[in-house]
């Protein structure tokens, strides 16, 4: 499964289409951000994982977006059904 990013390389969705768009999830380790796509895309959602880490020193985080219509739905999956512990 390919998970859609929103490098600079490569728009999956216009940056413009994203306004209305929420952070439902984020984390330093790029695996757990696709985790989390993976899942809320079989829950029948769209999430875009956004990297947001420095491509030189390798610092920073990955974010999860869902339109702003899905954020409680996404946020109560995440909770419910995903444990990185």
């Amino acid at each position: 499964m390919k998970v859609k990013t929103l490098a600079f390389e490569r728009f999956k969705i216009p940056f413009l289409l994203m306004k209305d768009w929420q952070k439902v999830f984020d984390d330093k380790m790029e695996y757990r951000a696709e985790i989390v796509v993976a899942v809320l895309e079989d829950s029948g959602l769209q999430p875009v994982m956004i990297n947001k880490q420095d491509t030189s020193y390798q610092f920073g985080h990955f974010e999860v977006h869902v339109p702003a219509d899905n954020v409680i739905r996404a946020i109560k999956i995440i909770k419910d059904d995903i444990n990185f512990d």
